[in-house]
């Protein structure tokens, strides 16, 4: 049976720079002559070892997608989102075949609520050594209410949320695709950051391979219910099919 938690390196941790909120601080991630351990480097995309490796028993990279620092992803053009997919998707596929770790783990943080401490748009592979984290993962999660479907890609909004509340999700079957998939994802980013009936600056991307199927799970982030952290009890919000319908309204009616 596999490790069931993740070992955190306080004495790293505290080490660790951050300007989300301190928005006087550096960022490293824009010192790229600065920048050291790169795996690879494509356009302003570039995969590295992370200097701050704060989880035990794991292999901890950082994927800068931008060389701007101000940008974001909902506002990145159809030609450099495709080329971020593209690349995070292959290098997290790639550690998975490797045969070295349990399983890889592959998501992004964004906003002060997100658990990130760096702005600099940037994503994480992680492969863990000794941990599985698809014995937490439940194929319900991916349940929801359909808001499009192209070439083969869905896009939905949860019906039984991982945590809870309100859950973006995106799958993908063919590779093939990325282009439908990366955009439904940036959708629904863009919408959590501009559109939401509550307001949001922060947010997270998780990605998941379910056999031939890879999905991302867009999840704003708010203050975690106390229900959930207690007891494990996710909330269905009664107005799902509103939500859905409005983004549907704004980006594809």
């Amino acid at each position: 049976m596999s490790a069931t938690h993740l070992i955190f390196n306080t004495a790293i941790g505290v080490k660790k720079p951050e300007n989300i909120r301190n928005k006087n601080a550096s960022c490293p991630f824009c010192q790229r002559d600065k920048l050291t351990d790169i795996i690879d480097v494509e356009d302003s995309m570039i995969l590295l070892k992370n200097k701050y490796p704060v989880l035990e028993n794991a292999y901890q990279t950082v994927l800068i997608e931008t060389d701007d620092c101000l940008s974001e992803l909902s506002l990145y053009s159809k030609e450099h989102l495709v080329k971020l997919f593209s690349f995070g998707i292959r290098h997290w596929q790639e550690f998975q075949k490797s045969g070295k770790y349990k399983s890889v783990i592959y998501f992004k943080n964004h906003g002060p609520l997100s658990g990130g401490t760096i702005a600099h748009p940037h994503m994480q592979i992680v492969g863990l050594y000794d941990i599985d984290y698809m014995e937490n993962i439940r194929p319900s999660m991916f349940e929801g209410i359909l808001i499009e479907e192209r070439n083969g890609v869905q896009f939905t909004l949860s019906s039984k949320p991982k945590v809870g509340f309100y859950e973006f999700n995106v799958k993908m079957s063919d590779l093939e695709n990325i282009e439908t998939f990366a955009l439904f994802t940036q959708t629904a980013v863009h919408y959590i950051l501009n559109h939401f009936i509550f307001k949001a600056n922060s947010y997270n991307l998780f990605f998941y391979q379910i056999e031939q199927d890879i999905y991302v799970k867009v999840v704003p982030r708010f203050i975690t219910t106390p229900l959930y952290i207690g007891y494990s009890l996710p909330h269905v919000p009664l107005n799902i099919k509103k939500v859905r319908d409005d983004i549907y309204n704004k980006y594809f009616g």
